[in-house]
């Protein structure tokens, strides 16, 4: 297999198996490699929104008590490789090909015995190929994002020290269920018997279904805002600044991912921490707080320009929705230029119901997957929108539009979906490169006249 095409290519081809929840073939190929993932600690976190945030965080206090962290999540914004870290680097492309032609042509031969009873998928490639450089690179821990559900993620094949659910509401309801007890029994599915289990859901159905599923397995279950556990916020200039207690202790701090959400997703980190300090190693108080503080997790509310200021945020579903609406109406001086693209399965409804009111205006784009609605299907969903809402299949043109609309003070918010976060990473710097000149908006004063009947032909 050559480099970077051969692999790229093989990566490519398993799209098309699309999603296959299971164990059965995780299982065979990490068999196979004599299982890579048995020879490392891990923690796995699951949940809806949250995931990668608790993960980044969690591995930045880990790597600061100095530890060789591995961190796996998904999905990935512009390189595959961003899957798959150690010690803070992206694996390289390099050790990325070779592993994934390792993994081929094992999977090949597995099929060949029958010993696999269909070809694995991208995700359970990915993940075979995280556990293979994790191993050679000999982490003391590995942080692991569930990438689907939980009891038939690929990642679900591992005993982690610690098992943590960040949290539960309504996300990708053909493979996890329809109801939020249907899901969170999905979710619960990572505990293991006797393993410590981090409930992040702070009451109703869900809280429950995981407490009941942690008596079932007799797993200790620590509920990250019930009991004695309290989190309480405050304002001060443009940061929000957190209390949470847990255990008699008391964590102060301000992290450096924005939004309301971000304090409750540090909480459930701190709980994890404090658990594998106790049930593993220690980890000091301070060390925990500076991981806090200082964890970075790009497309989650990530700033890219000053002037104008320009946010990401893969906000796809109802609650990552409402968490954004929260940080628009708290710490934004006025309402942004929205431009907005998401999946055909998520609930467009509700989520442009909760973004749209406070946008100045909203560009729906499009983004090159098959699985995405298109810009004129979006707007039928919404027609109350009407009046506020551009057309533009193009998001370089797209951005052209925001720029027009939003002058230099304004704010320009890209999300609705992480894959069009990832588009837009990938665009940005040619924009930077072009020095944002007048020649890329030569034509923005007519598009600030446009209306959405112009788009509709």
């Amino acid at each position: 297999m050559r480099r970077d095409t051969g692999c790229r290519s093989f990566l490519e081809d398993l799209q098309r198996f699309g999603i296959k929840l299971g164990l059965e073939n995780i299982a065979a190929v990490l068999s196979s490699f004599d299982h890579p993932e048995r020879s490392f600690p891990s923690v796995l976190v699951a949940g809806t929104n949250g995931k990668g945030s608790v993960c980044a965080m969690l591995a930045e206090i880990l790597t600061r008590s100095g530890l060789r962290v591995g961190l796996y999540t998904s999905p990935h914004l512009v390189r595959v490789e961003e899957r798959i870290r150690v010690a803070g680097r992206l694996i390289s492309e390099g050790d990325f090909c070779r592993l994934a032609g390792s993994v081929k042509r094992r999977t090949d031969r597995l099929l060949a015995e029958r010993k696999l009873r269909a070809c694995p998928t991208y995700f359970e490639v990915v993940t075979a190929l995280a556990f293979l450089h994790f191993r050679e690179r000999d982490v003391d821990i590995a942080v692991l994002e569930v990438g689907l559900g939980g009891r038939f993620d690929a990642t679900n094949v591992v005993t982690p020290l610690v098992s943590v659910i960040t949290n539960i509401s309504r996300d990708h309801q053909a493979h996890l269920g329809r109801t939020i007890g249907e899901i969170a029994f999905e979710k619960a599915g990572i505990i293991k018997p006797g393993v410590p289990v981090i409930c992040g859901p702070s009451s109703g159905c869900a809280r429950r279904i995981i407490r009941r599923r942690a008596r079932e397995e007799r797993s200790p279950c620590l509920d990250v805002f019930g009991g004695g556990c309290a989190l309480s916020s405050s304002k001060r200039g443009g940061r929000t600044v957190f209390r949470y207690r847990l255990d008699g202790k008391t964590f102060v701090y301000s992290p450096e991912l924005r939004g309301e959400h971000q304090g409750r997703n540090a909480a459930v980190a701190i709980a994890a921490a404090s658990t594998l300090s106790r049930i593993w190693r220690p980890l000091p108080k301070r060390t925990i707080i500076e991981g806090i503080e200082h964890a970075r997790w790009e497309g989650r509310l990530e700033v890219v320009s000053r002037k104008p200021l320009i946010l990401l945020d893969g906000a796809h579903n109802e609650a990552g929705a409402s968490s954004l609406q929260k940080y628009v109406r708290g710490f934004l001086a006025e309402p942004p230029v929205v431009i907005f693209g998401i999946m055909k399965d998520k609930s467009i409804r509700r989520v442009a119901g909760l973004l749209f009111p406070y946008a100045a205006k909203v560009i729906l784009t499009s983004i090159p997957l098959e699985r995405a609605a298109e810009p004129a299907e979006v707007l039928a969903l919404v027609p109350a929108f009407k009046s506020k809402i551009i057309l533009e299949p193009s998001l370089k043109k797209a951005f052209a539009i925001a720029f027009s609309e939003a002058g230099r003070r304004g704010t320009i918010l890209i999300t609705g979906s992480l894959f069009l976060v990832g588009e837009a990473k990938k665009l940005l710097p040619r924009l930077r490169r072009s020095g944002l000149t007048p020649s890329l908006f030569t034509t923005s004063s007519r598009f600030s006249s446009f209306n959405v009947s112009t788009f509709e032909r």
